[in-house]
């Protein structure tokens, strides 16, 4: 057995030094200190390496390729040019069931990978799969590619290996089964070991929701009437990047008509006085972790109006009372039958979902309004999933709506809002 795979099996078999529980109430230091408990990022990694190669075994395959970068961080940690790579195809990383990592990129992304534990070998043969690079020889290079997967599956896994693959190209995939392969779809192995979140996740989950908790608070102080949507939504970017975080995955900031409907995008629009100004902070932040939370605030001087109150108590009703069912063992149908039913004429036009996972960005599962909606599909709740509970609340054709969204972790004991941004006193009326 290799150094780094030595290191890895240390890791995996030491005993978690935190619960779910206790790790849903901890914001690590995110500086070198000598005092207190840092998060234990090798721990980390060997953790989603291993839930990985438990499902690439559970799906009956023998090993998965990947290029979608969030898929290769989540695998083994490595980041590199991230934004870039999810359109131009670069760098991959063979995983097998049990057998060597090995990983294949630039000269930057290799110079990362030789510092993991997870990775056993960083090989600078790397091929090209996109268009870009590989031009009117993508034919010929795809066929390179399948030929030096064929010899690693050959020799890690055996005769008559079966592979998995993300986001590769018709071309590559065309190559593999031109190889002898039949490659599966790595989604499902990649959404079902990403599914439960060891207390170091949930740990890294905090400093992100720190980080977009920092640009609430950013935009809620700057709010004022002629300020661009625009300029108030640049300084949750400027959180992200101060914290160490990566993205924003979509820029959904409205104020006034524009947040009904819902998924308008931030504009120069300026803000007027007495409008509501709704957002989605939608953050892949420090440690590719995701902070998917949505709030409304007014715009003073002068108080919400009772429309404003009302619209913003019904969904925080329905985020409360929703959050509440999130229970270890309750099936998604389960969910559905008990939600939150909106009033009359409120409920038209309802965020597309109820409620999905999230990890590193937006994740499986996706929970619908109804069990007959033609993309449900049913499962249930397990400790240690992270679940985002979504409501939209506003009248078809009416003047304004309101967004609300918390991030709750699924425990034993009940559900855990990690989401800690507190809700507008103004324009919260218990009483509807």
């Amino acid at each position: 057995m290799n150094e780094a795979a030595d290191y890895r099996k240390t890791f995996a078999a030491r005993p978690q030094p935190l619960t779910l529980e206790q790790a849903a109430r901890i914001t690590p230091p995110a500086r070198v200190t000598d005092t207190e408990g840092l998060l234990d990022v090798p721990r980390m990694r060997a953790w989603r390496q291993n839930r990985l190669r438990e499902q690439i075994a559970a799906h009956g395959l023998d090993a998965v390729v990947l290029v979608e970068p969030l898929s290769i961080r989540y695998a083994a940690g490595v980041r590199n040019c991230a934004l870039f790579q999810m359109h131009i195809q670069a760098g991959y990383l063979f995983v097998p069931a049990d057998g060597p990592v090995i990983y294949f990129d630039s000269e930057p992304g290799r110079h990362t990978g030789r510092q993991l534990e997870t990775i056993d070998e960083v090989r600078d043969d790397l091929l090209p799969l996109s268009y870009m690079f590989a031009g009117s020889r993508q034919r010929e290079t795809a066929r390179k590619w399948a030929a030096q997967m064929g010899d690693l599956l050959k020799e890690h896994c055996g005769g008559g290996a079966r592979v998995a693959v993300d986001r590769i190209g018709r071309r590559a995939a065309q190559a593999l089964i031109e190889n002898g392969f039949a490659p599966a779809d790595a989604a499902p192995i990649l959404a079902h070991a990403r599914r439960v979140k060891c207390p170091e996740e949930i740990l890294a989950m905090n400093l992100a929701l720190a980080a977009a908790e920092d640009g609430m608070n950013r935009m809620r102080e700057a709010l004022r009437p002629g300020i661009a949507e625009q300029d108030l939504w640049a300084l949750m970017w400027q959180a992200t990047i101060e914290h160490g975080g990566e993205w924003l995955d979509y820029r959904l900031l409205a104020s006034g008509e524009r947040t009904n409907p819902w998924q308008q995008e931030a504009s120069g629009r300026a803000i007027r006085a007495g409008d509501l100004v709704v957002f989605d902070c939608g953050m892949v932040g420090p440690l590719s972790y995701g902070a998917d939370v949505s709030r409304a605030f007014h715009c003073g001087p002068g108080r919400p109006s009772d429309e404003q109150r009302k619209l913003y108590t019904l969904a925080w009703n329905e985020v409360t009372h929703n959050t509440e069912l999130l229970r270890a063992g309750t099936s998604f149908r389960d969910f559905i039958a008990a939600r939150y039913i909106q009033e009359p004429g409120y409920g038209d036009q309802p965020y597309p979902c109820l409620a999905h996972g999230v990890g590193m960005g937006d994740e499986w599962p996706v929970i619908h309004h109804s069990p007959e909606h033609d993309d449900h599909y049913d499962g249930a709740f397990e400790a240690g999933m992270v679940i985002c509970v979504e409501s939209y609340v506003g009248e078809v054709g009416g003047v304004e709506g309101v967004k609300l969204e918390d991030q709750v972790l699924v425990t034993e004991s009940g559900p855990i809002v990690l989401s800690r941004y507190p809700y507008e006193d103004s324009l919260l009326g218990r009483e509807v």
